[in-house]
């Protein structure tokens, strides 16, 4: 930002200096009226540099209005020279501001404006190619120098967003690879563990427990799968088979067995999804519901599903706490089961909204397609 004020004063300074090197040589220094009113015109356009950026369009208007007042003076002003016309000294430098900041096709116009001034203002006397050149030069010459310096602004940014890509890539590869290197080993032991000791177990509650636990292992190694081809290749984890949405009915059961009403409406023909964005959308469910047992305590629960044409829509909302939650466990886990959900759900191409709602409560609403596409 610095930087680019240091160069505007440096652009309005060197055009206010043109203005004044061209007055002095072509206007009798202020003997006639006509060149008091020249001088300020001059000078004004300089001055409207300072905006070009911000209004490049704009500020070639203005210079464009300048031209003409000052080549239409010049022939009716009494006393003025019409074979000493000025053009504004900004006229250059407003030319190479349309299209390099602008870039859109209607701030050409006050550019072919200046351009016919320009030959209209023109001595009679003067030739066709000095004539050619002087539009050339001022107009032409500086408009294709903001064309390429757009153009070379565009590649920079396109290398730039490329080079972005490549880098958050290369991140998601190198997490893909700890998760199934660390992770995934870990909890397949532990469910070869599990299993054994279900046969092995003597008595029937240690077995149930280990059967739990064993199919807990099984979902969490189908989750981390997901998560990995997500990190891989951006929505190969949703290229598989399609599957029904996984039922709810289990989480709100847990959830009301603690002590908190959930009603759960579903609205429309159930469609097959992606297993990766059917277990998202489960996953939604049941940290909203986590959180409303953190920090909703005695509040009611409204989770709607909407099977779409094209997925599915997930809402999630409580109303206002009916007392003050365990102040330790609303601090576990730092807020990061939200953002984490929110850049599963990027990855596979849907929204979240998580907000807070006029009644005290909080809404949480996904929208999810059937299938992912990839997404850098």
């Amino acid at each position: 930002m610095r930087r680019e004020r240091v160069v505007d004063t440096g652009v309005v300074l060197l055009a206010a200096v043109l203005a004044l090197t061209n007055a002095l040589v072509q206007l009798p220094l202020l003997r006639e009226p006509f060149d008091a009113v020249a001088f300020g015109l001059l000078f004004a356009g300089a001055a409207a540099l300072w905006f070009r950026r911000t209004a490049p369009v704009a500020v070639a208007w203005f210079v464009a209005a300048l031209s003409v007042t000052l080549v239409s003076a010049a022939w009716v002003w009494p006393g003025a020279d019409p074979d000493g016309v000025l053009l504004p000294s900004a006229v250059p430098f407003a030319a190479y501001a349309v299209p390099l900041y602008a870039r859109r096709w209607h701030g050409w116009i006050p550019l072919a404006v200046i351009a016919a001034v320009s030959v209209v203002g023109a001595p009679p006397q003067a030739h066709l190619v000095a004539v050619a050149g002087q539009v050339v030069a001022l107009v032409g010459g500086p408009a294709l120098l903001g064309l390429y310096a757009a153009a070379r602004v565009e590649r920079l940014e396109r290398e730039r967003d490329l080079r972005a890509d490549e880098a958050r890539r290369a991140e998601r590869l190198r997490l893909a690879a700890e998760i199934h290197d660390v992770v995934s080993h870990r909890v397949s032991v532990m469910v070869l563990q599990a299993g054994a000791l279900q046969v092995t177990a003597p008595d029937e509650p240690v077995r149930r427990a280990a059967e739990e636990l064993r199919a807990t292992g099984c979902q969490a190694l189908d989750e981390l799968r997901d998560l990995v081809g997500l990190l891989t290749t951006s929505g190969s984890a949703a290229s598989g088979p399609l599957v029904p949405l996984p039922d709810l009915s289990g989480l709100t059961a847990a959830v009301e067995s603690v002590g908190i009403a959930v009603d759960l409406h579903e609205v429309g023909e159930p469609r097959p999804l992606s297993g990766a964005v059917g277990r998202t959308a489960y996953r939604v469910v049941q940290e909203a519901l986590t959180n409303v047992g953190k920090h909703a305590p005695g509040s009611r629960v409204r989770i709607d599903v909407d099977h779409l044409p094209a997925g599915v829509r997930v809402r999630v909302r409580n109303t206002a706490p009916e007392r003050v939650g365990d102040a330790e466990l609303a601090a576990a886990g730092g807020g990061t089961g939200l953002l984490g959900l929110r850049r599963r759900i990027e990855l596979l191409h849907g929204t979240l909204v998580a907000e807070a709602c006029a009644d005290g409560g909080f809404l949480v609403d996904v929208r999810l397609p059937t299938l992912a596409e990839e997404r850098p």
